[in-house]
């Protein structure tokens, strides 16, 4: 029975591989992956573990390399095993050794297997039958292919990876390092210049929308982080939808065209996705729609503050104090949750992802 019950278990082993690779190499959409979903949260639970055990959340740093180099070495080692599975029968029969009596132990199975994924001949162990043959020459296609989908994979994440840091950068220095919003708007709309600023949000909008395709593309960047929190996710969003509800809220009627603009409209949509589909795929915990009253006097202040850094670099702010600020708390109701649940999922403390709360 063990003649027919390992090429079975063999062929079936490596067919989940490879469809793993398909999903998350060539199909690439975030929460598809078989074995990478799986592997890459067990290695950042592993980690997060360590890390709150007392070695520092600089620990963390180091997860996505550690999840690339646990996927590459998963896939190896199960296709070399099942490739094993399948060649063990066949060995002595089928698959002889060039030099010796050929042993027909599992290692030696696994030797093959291993030999055969990589270069048809490599070891001395060659095929007799047609059927050895023709499984030689399909191990040394797979292996060859899984080797360049992988090696494009990750020239494709550490790209995607020094495009998100680029705009986080970006993002940082447009708000002064502040990590506030206001600062941003402010450095933006000097001098009430709108139409100048816009052609700086036009661009950002662009690449935040980039930034969440690349989230769904390669979701093995959500655990790339990085010590410094303004390289994260969380907080660019933070700025960025703060300013989106502050450019809706607190600009007067004259700048209505700003605030229907497609600039605006893309940046408070892809910020807005890109956290939905963080929270949907990652988060266990789902977000709550619900603001208690000490965030909302949080953010009262917040639009207060917001409106008197504006007026002080020159821009024009509206009257309408009541209506202004409700529209700033609804907005904000709803990404507010978001950006919090997914800053403390990645260990930053709240200082980290709002430093501006520090100063209210």
């Amino acid at each position: 029975m063990a003649h027919w019950v390992e090429p079975v278990a063999g062929t079936l082993l490596m067919a989940l591989v490879l469809a793993d690779v398909f999903l998350t190499v060539l199909y690439a959409r975030a929460g598809t992956g078989i074995l990478s979903d799986r592997l890459a949260r067990l290695v950042w639970l592993a980690l997060r573990r360590l890390s709150s055990a007392g070695n520092g959340n600089h620990l963390l740093s180091f997860c996505g390399p550690l999840i690339l180099v646990a996927l590459l070495f998963t896939w190896s080692i199960l296709l070399a095993l099942g490739a094993a599975l399948i060649v063990h029968p066949q060995l002595g029969t089928s698959i002889t050794s060039s030099n010796q009596e050929t042993p027909t132990d599992f290692v030696t199975a696994l030797y093959v297997a291993g030999s055969s994924l990589s270069i048809v001949g490599g070891s001395n162990f060659g095929p007799q039958s047609t059927g050895a043959k023709l499984l030689f020459l399909l191990n040394s296609v797979i292996g060859t292919s899984v080797i360049s989908l992988t090696i494009t994979y990750l020239m494709q994440i550490y790209g995607a990876l020094r495009s998100r840091n680029s705009l986080c950068l970006k993002i940082h220095a447009l708000c002064g390092e502040t990590g506030d919003a206001a600062d941003l708007l402010a450095h933006l709309f000097a001098n009430n210049q709108l139409s100048a600023g816009y052609n700086n949000l036009s661009e950002l909008a662009a690449e935040v929308t980039d930034t969440k395709e690349a989230h769904h593309f390669y979701p093995v960047l959500f655990y790339f982080r990085f010590p410094e929190p303004f390289y994260s996710v969380s907080r660019s969003s933070l700025i960025v939808l703060d300013a989106v509800s502050l450019i809706r809220s607190a600009l007067p009627k004259n700048a209505d065209w700003l605030k229907q603009s497609g600039a605006v409209t893309q940046l408070w949509s892809s910020a807005l996705l890109l956290l939905s589909t963080l929270n949907n795929v990652f988060l266990h915990e789902k977000a709550s729609a619900e603001a208690d009253d000490g965030d909302r006097q949080l953010w009262q202040v917040r639009f207060d503050n917001a409106r008197r850094r504006l007026r002080q670099a020159g821009v024009s702010v509206t009257d309408d104090l009541p209506h202004s600020c409700e529209s700033y708390l609804e907005q904000r109701r709803r990404w507010d949750c978001l950006v919090c649940l997914l800053g403390h999922s990645m260990a930053y403390q709240s200082s980290d992802i709002d430093p501006a709360i520090q100063r209210v």
